[in-house]
């Protein structure tokens, strides 16, 4: 890996996959939005190798944090990874360095969500917005709600026989419950949209 900066101050990086632009803003920007101490990393993928879905990402926990560090923002918001971790919180519990992998790849999904950056999967981040939106009308999740707008959208009924069997058991209710302080949730849901 070769850095250089150009005659116009820009710098870039030059890999196995080609010259990448480097925004140095975005390193500071990531860090500010969510207080990360990135500076601490020093690789050992401790945070990768605990990962029970690093398999499925093109782009590893450890490699995330690096290139945020470079300031590689096209990659890094670019990459299904962070549409993938499950934010199960295993990286943070074993970090030496207590970076919180979860936390900076909802601040990436934010910020690749605000400056309307997508992938190559267009589905996830969909998905993304889709799950929260009945947060903002119920207060929380409606998960047949959730379900039937998803099929529909997709005309994907491959699992059909699962949701029947899920209402016959009374696994997925019919009718969102009620929930205290919806005003308010409307409120925060609102604030966060604004910021």
């Amino acid at each position: 890996m070769s850095y250089r900066r150009s005659a116009t101050s820009s710098i870039t990086i030059k890999d196995q996959t080609g010259v990448q632009p480097v925004d140095t803003d975005f390193t500071q920007q990531v860090k500010d939005a969510g207080n990360f101490p990135l500076d601490r990393c020093y690789q050992c993928f401790t945070c990768t190798l605990g990962c029970p879905v690093a398999k499925y990402m093109d782009i590893k926990p450890d490699q995330i944090v690096r290139m945020v560090q470079l300031g590689l923002k096209q990659q890094v918001l670019t990459s299904e990874a962070i549409w993938i971790c499950c934010a199960c919180e295993t990286c943070v519990t074993r970090c030496p360095n207590e970076i919180d992998v979860p936390k900076l790849m909802d601040t990436l999904k934010e910020t690749a969500i605000r400056e309307k950056i997508t992938g190559k999967n267009k589905i996830i981040p969909k998905f993304h917005k889709d799950f929260l939106y009945p947060i903002k009308i119920f207060g929380k999740q409606y998960e047949l709600g959730l379900i039937v707008y998803q099929v529909l959208k997709t005309l994907d009924f491959g699992d059909l026989g699962l949701g029947i069997k899920m209402i016959l058991r009374n696994k997925l209710s019919f009718l969102p419950g009620r929930v205290k302080g919806l005003a308010q949730i409307k409120r925060i849901y609102e604030k966060t949209k604004q910021d």
